[in-house]
């Protein structure tokens, strides 16, 4: 056996060792020198466009239909044109420009974004308001899985639809063409994108430089739509409608703003300024000229070819270039949309929200990019059933946005505390921003409510499930390590003494996963220590005792580590140990990490990591009789999650060239 390196210094028992390192000396081939955004600002400003914004710029391709044609309208008047065009005007406006783009824009948890970040950034604050508002940003993660299901299926439909328009015989190559489309993406992903995201910016800048010409082309002829920016106009025809045609309004008005969320969830990757760079100066206008155009075109009283008013507006020798380049940029927006789910998953299992699936990294230098079957594949199997179930994206359409809505709206709510407590902001300050923005994405939510019985239920029951399993996986690894913390066992102060009294030792390197962190003499050692007590009567002579804890921030700069030396001889050995502590955006591999720490001389193992053993436990989760059915039924469907996810020490990265020993524990859960 490999003797450990010397010890740098003497500590005696019970001396807690503390080393701050940097995050480029904390792990072997990945490069945490740096978080965040990396690139000129020109190039993250042009990566923005294709990543953050291909949802929200393949709008225009079904969202008009469904304002102005939905309910069945062949023709419509000149004050309905320029009402639900201003209507969309100021959707976009206030919702996304202003809201996201301004202001969530600044709820940055380290420099990250989106539903977890949130979730995050609020945790330690326990006051009721803000548990309920925990609860509901699960929920909104949940509702942003429905969406994933949604957004490529009717991206990719409406974009196909085209060669209707083109060909009207092409009809019925419609749904085969789409669920080919939809088949090759999901079968590269795990590939990765490394290759060709370097084109998504690109490709969706020619998207908005395109849509904007078409749209311009539209307001030259018919400028009057123009006066569509005049708020009056929107009010009028929402006050000359009843309620409930007012709320079908809104329920459209949602599709306009779909994908704008992720300029939040994607701030970590481009920073605040080339998103609100790529916004204000390409996307927002190029959406805007692109509505007017389709606005301009009603007033002239053109026939909608096909029910399709975004085709409608190009020349008949460009359709097909024309579907072509649509059918890109809505690959592009699903693509970016299921790199998202990858992400959204990856940081709900690091947080302990979600059951440990498999992760695979598709590139080595950039630990973000993630592949993930399960979640691929079923993505995949939704996104077929709803295009054969719907057949169209007008019908698609009626499924769409509850999502939306309902993660908009809980985003708003999530901004009152951030606003307060975080921002400073003025009592009066905050109620009269956030305030008026809540109403607004309730009444957006209310609206999409109606859609329910014809497809909303589809992202609400999917929203619901996730929802579920994250607050049933929550609850059932508290109640893990409630059962598991009270079963009897010794003091560390014991285990050194047992250690110490020993004459002959395990001649093995060994660590132990502990499910607390070790300071004190008086805390408790890991029962898996006093069933290997019991069981050889002998112990390892080095022995690490390992926590590993997840933090909620995205990264952890200072404090990677905390080494408490229990006791160290050179002749009888060691007993050391270690905390470890990762964000929510990083990898945990604890393998690496321990490899570099025995290489640094800072814990007693040797620095060929083939010779060391890890003891771990895996908890026999039985009831208590006084447990009553329904808590049975959570522990059961919590037994059922445990059997997909991976076991702690796999996901830790112990296991592939280790010698790894698992021991049953019986525990009982109250």
């Amino acid at each position: 056996m490999e003797t450990p390196p010397a010890p740098r210094a003497r500590s005696t028992a019970g001396r807690r060792w503390r080393r701050d390192r940097a995050p480029t000396t904390l792990t072997s081939g990945a490069d945490t020198t740096r978080h965040g955004p990396r690139g000129t600002l020109a190039m993250l400003t042009v990566g923005a466009l294709g990543i953050v914004y291909g949802d929200i710029g393949t709008s225009p391709l079904y969202a008009m239909d469904q304002l102005f044609l939905g309910r069945g309208a062949e023709t419509v008047a000149p004050a309905d044109v320029l009402g639900g065009v201003s209507l969309v005007i100021w959707t976009i406006t206030v919702i996304v420009a202003i809201k996201y783009a301004t202001l969530v824009l600044r709820a940055q948890n380290d420099g990250e974004g989106g539903v977890f970040a949130l979730y995050a950034l609020l945790h330690d604050r326990k006051r009721r308001g803000t548990r309920v508002l925990l609860w509901a940003l699960m929920l909104g993660a949940g509702l942003l899985f429905g969406d994933g299901i949604i957004t490529p299926a009717i991206s990719v439909l409406s974009a196909v639809e085209g060669l209707s328009v083109a060909t009207p015989a092409l009809q019925s190559t419609v749904v085969p063409v789409t669920l080919a489309l939809l088949t090759g993406l999901f079968a590269i992903q795990f590939k990765g994108t490394a290759g060709i995201g370097t084109v998504f910016g690109p490709v969706l800048g020619l998207w908005f430089v395109v849509i904007a010409a078409l749209g311009g082309v539209q307001i030259v002829a018919h400028p009057q739509i123009l006066a569509a920016f005049n708020p009056l106009y929107g009010l009028a025809w929402l006050a000359h409608t009843d309620l409930y045609e007012s709320l079908l309004v809104l329920g459209a008005l949602i599709l306009v703003v779909t994908g704008g969320e992720a300029m939040y969830a994607d701030v970590g990757h481009f920073g605040t300024r080339p998103i609100q760079l790529s916004w204000f100066g390409v996307v927002f206008p190029a959406l805007l000229l692109n509505y007017l155009g389709q606005g301009a075109y009603l007033l002239g009283g053109a026939p909608v070819v096909g029910g399709k008013l975004f085709y409608s507006l190009v020349p008949q020798p460009l359709l097909y270039p024309m579907v072509l380049l649509a059918t890109v940029a809505t690959v592009i927006a699903s693509q970016a949309l299921i790199s998202g789910a990858f992400s959204l998953v990856a940081q709900a299992i690091r947080l302990g929200l979600f059951p440990r699936i498999a992760l695979l990294h598709t590139h080595e230098a950039h630990a973000g990019q993630i592949y993930v079957p399960f979640i691929n594949w079923a993505l995949y199997l939704g996104c077929v059933a709803l295009v054969l179930g719907f057949g169209s994206s007008s019908a698609l359409a009626s499924a769409y946005g509850l999502a939306v809505a309902g993660v908009m709206l809980i985003t708003s709510l999530a901004m009152f505390p951030v606003a307060r407590r975080l921002w400073n902001w003025s009592r009066p300050a905050t109620v009269a921003v956030w305030s008026t923005l809540t109403v607004v994405n309730a009444a957006f939510l209310g609206a999409c409510s109606l859609k329910f019985v014809e497809g909303g239920y589809v992202p609400f029951t999917i929203g619901v499930t996730l929802f579920a399993v994250m607050a049933t996986w929550r609850w059932g690894r508290k109640a893990t390590f409630a059962a598991y913390s009270a079963k009897a066992t010794m003091t560390m102060a014991e285990l050194v003494e047992l250690h110490r009294s020993c004459e002959t030792f395990m001649e093995r390197n060994a660590v132990v996963m502990s499910p607390r962190s070790l300071h004190l003499p008086t805390d408790r050692a890991p029962a898996l220590m006093h069933m290997l007590w019991e069981r050889h009567g002998i112990l390892p002579r080095n022995l690490v005792l390992v926590e590993v804890t997840h933090r909620k921030a995205p990264y952890v700069h200072e404090g990677r580590y905390n080494v408490t030396v229990f006791d160290r001889d050179r002749a009888r050995g060691s007993v050391i140990g270690v905390e470890i502590s990762f964000g929510f955006m990083e990898e945990p591999n604890v393998e690496r990490l321990l490899e570099d720490m025995a290489r640094h001389r800072e814990i007693d193992l040797p620095t060929d990591r083939r010779r060391w053993v890890v003891h771990a436990s895996q908890e026999n989760l039985i009831p208590t009789r006084r447990m009553n059915w329904l808590r049975r039924l959570r522990l059961r469907v919590f037994l059922l999650l445990r059997m997909v996810s991976q076991p702690a020490y796999y996901y830790y990265g112990l296991g592939d060239e280790l010698q790894l020993s698992v021991e049953i524990i019986p525990v009982r859960v109250n």
